[in-house]
């Protein structure tokens, strides 16, 4: 089939989950002799590589709009769409969709993410069969941060923005669901709350995935190191490693001296500031690869109290057969059972507890790792989940 693609940025090299699933799933589709054409966002004036080059028949780049804090402000007082139908709205890549519709003639118009859906509601042109992909439930996301937030006075005014945009993204959600021909969630509890959104959508489960054969098994270091990946200026990803560094390390620091955390990811945020003089926590900034980090880990962390969908960053260490620590949230969405491929815990004391005992455990650390990754074997890397897609299209063409 003739697939042309929406993504929010180029999905080669995938540094952040968003690119790590379109990536996964333009390679694969390209790979099973469908035709792709991708038209994205571009933030970096960096080539195209030679990667998704060779995936992509055709491949168009678009600037990401400037957006000031005033545009933003003005967006937010007068317009009832939510703040990331406008984040990367620019008539230059209205323009350019028009142009590549009539290029490539496409069999489906492939939309990842709610930031590019206002392309499909406001086209002005003629559209084919659309997918939309729906990374997170947003609706929830904003809410559960709105919850959060407002437990904590000094928070109150996020609170008060994750209240507006909750309700904004309710109805905007619930647009795109009833516009597009079909639409893709990661769980099945995405699945039924979209579902409950627009009961008359179409909503299939296509997993987020990953190539398990880039990702080895590897030992950890001799020091004892926690490790936690994700986008840094990520709020969910923010709140949680503030939480761990506040409520849990200092615990598993008197049992444990000279461990270590490291804390890898693009765009550390500013509140993330007053951790840098800790001598047992590093920040690392953008890195080309999170594997050789992840490798260094006695046990990997996601200390997660927001947020939706499935997380790549578990995917990743489970398949680098690595002990790991999660909230029950930070869990959502896998099949998993605490003390089998992971261990669940979501009270500060229990959360240390726990990395504690794996610390000193390297028997135990090593059967949770091996049952880690035989579950993303199992069910999880991309070879099992693109026919899943190919049925979605099938379906209908």
């Amino acid at each position: 089939m003739k697939l042309l693609f929406l993504t929010p940025q180029l999905p080669h090299p995938p540094r952040q989950g968003t690119a790590l699933r379109n990536w996964g799933l333009i390679s694969h589709l390209a790979s099973r002799g469908h035709e792709i054409s991708l038209l994205s966002f571009d933030e970096d004036d960096v080539a195209t590589t030679p990667e998704l080059a060779r995936a992509c028949v055709r491949i168009v780049r678009v600037r990401v709009p400037p957006r000031s804090g005033r545009d933003r402000l003005r967006t937010l007082l007068t317009s009832p769409l939510p703040d990331m139908a406008w984040r990367l709205w620019a008539e230059e890549f209205r323009a350019a969709l028009t142009g590549m519709l009539r290029e490539a003639q496409p069999d489906v118009l492939q939309i990842e993410g709610i930031e590019l859906a206002r392309y499909a509601l406001e086209s002005g042109a003629a559209l084919p069969r659309i997918v939309f992909d729906d990374h997170n439930c947003e609706h929830l996301l904003q809410r559960r941060a709105f919850l959060s937030d407002l437990r904590r006075p000094l928070r109150w005014h996020g609170a008060a923005y994750s209240f507006v945009q909750q309700r904004r993204l309710r109805t905007f959600e619930r647009h795109i669901l009833q516009r597009a021909d079909d639409t893709l969630c990661v769980s099945q509890q995405d699945q039924r709350l979209l579902r409950a959104l627009a009961p008359r959508a179409r909503v299939h489960v296509v997993c987020n995935g990953i190539d398990l054969a880039e990702y080895t098994v590897c030992d950890a270091d001799a020091v004892p190191t926690l490790v936690f990946t994700g986008k840094m200026d990520f709020r969910p990803n923010i709140d949680a490693v503030l939480w761990f560094v506040r409520e849990v390390l200092p615990e598993v620091a008197r049992a444990v001296p000279d461990v270590r955390l490291l804390l890898v990811g693009q765009k550390p945020g500013a509140r993330l500031d007053v951790l840098r003089s800790d001598p047992r926590i590093t920040i690392t900034g953008a890195v080309p690869q999170v594997q050789p980090y992840i490798a260094q880990a006695s046990v990997y962390v996601a200390p997660l109290l927001a947020g939706g969908g499935t997380r790549f960053k578990l995917l990743e260490a489970m398949a680098m057969g690595k002990a790991v620590v999660s909230t029950c949230l930070g869990a959502e969405g896998f099949e998993v059972e605490s003390g089998r491929e992971m261990v669940l815990a979501d009270a500060p004391r229990d959360f240390a507890q726990a990395v504690i005992a794996l610390l000193r455990d390297p028997v135990q650390r090593c059967a949770l790792g091996v049952r880690a990754r035989e579950f993303v074997a199992r069910s999880y890397d991309w070879s099992a989940i693109v026919p899943k897609l190919e049925e979605v299209y099938a379906a209908h063409h």
